[in-house]
């Protein structure tokens, strides 16, 4: 039987940590490549800026000073956790070999979940407002007439309901990206092992806990086109030539690329057929490597 000592504690403890990290190494990984990951210092992060795509103009005279539109669009960080209790018997019986695959399934678990934050905030665009104060996916987005934003307002639509499985076309070329995922403290694995400790003592339960606190949040939805009809090629080249037409306030063109197909994994064959595949000798797929395709596991 093992003797429980500071020293075995600490080891275990450098153990679990092992199993966490490679745990996190396996994960495959997408979100990085819709999200601008930025770093929070507070509470929440407010991007006043939204709402305005920066241009360069003639200089004439002194600097015309544009303040970015202030929408208060604010990001409002949430803690996450996950904990694993090791029973002490399992310690003095030297037993731990049940907990390796845990703690890397704990670690797999923080690395993907910003997928989770991402990709599921990405489904709710369709009810869930953006810095104008519509959902991200809608189809009365304010554009106004002059570059202002004074001046009679248009509607603009940056998706297309319909009854299919919904798919999405992003512009991901930009600094910042259609999604922003905000780290205000990055996933650590945490312990309570005291021998004295009350859990200790009365349940023979050692504590082991990952907590990270972080949000997701919307940029641009010039940058993201949102479809609920079938996926086929006249429906993605519509989203496309619909994405480019995307004009800023005061009708200057925004040069929107879309550079992203993102759709669940049901529509995984369907999708990599479209952008994947050569038809036949009398003609070509003129979709093909026109997009990165990312299939969502968390969509």
């Amino acid at each position: 039987m093992a003797i429980i000592t500071p020293t075995l504690i600490s080891s275990l403890f450098t153990g679990f940590k092992s199993n966490f990290e490679s745990g996190k190494t396996e994960a495959e990984l997408q979100h990085q490549s819709i999200a601008t990951v930025i770093p929070s210092t507070t509470k929440s992060n407010t991007y006043g800026w939204l709402g305005k795509f920066p241009s360069l103009k003639k200089w004439v005279g002194e600097r015309v000073i544009e303040d970015m539109q202030s929408h208060g669009y604010s990001i409002v960080n949430d803690d996450y956790e996950s904990t694993i209790g090791v029973d002490r018997n399992d310690i003095e019986d030297d037993n731990l070999g049940i907990y390796a695959p845990l703690f890397q399934e704990m670690g797999r678990a923080a690395a993907v979940h910003p997928e989770e934050m991402i990709f599921g905030l990405l489904a709710n665009g369709f009810t869930t407002a953006c810095y104008d104060g519509q959902n991200f996916f809608d189809t009365d987005h304010p554009v106004a007439a002059k570059a202002d934003g004074t001046g009679e307002v248009s509607s603009v639509a940056n998706m297309v309901d319909g009854t299919a499985a919904p798919w999405f076309l992003l512009d991901c070329s930009r600094p910042l990206k259609p999604l922003i995922f905000q780290v205000r403290k990055a996933p650590q694995l945490v312990s309570m092992t005291k021998v004295d400790d009350e859990q200790v003592f009365m349940a023979k339960q050692f504590r082991y806990g990952v907590d990270c606190r972080d949000a997701a949040g919307f940029g641009f939805w010039q940058m993201a086109f949102a479809n609920k009809r079938a996926l086929n090629a006249d429906t993605l080249w519509d989203s496309i030539e619909k994405m480019r037409g995307f004009k800023a306030d005061g009708g200057r063109p925004l040069g929107i690329k879309p550079t992203h197909l993102v759709v669940p994994t049901g529509l995984e064959k369907v999708a990599t057929r479209l952008l994947e595949r050569e038809l036949d000798a009398n003609s070509s797929n003129e979709l093909k490597g026109r997009l990165t395709l990312l299939v969502a596991d968390y969509l």
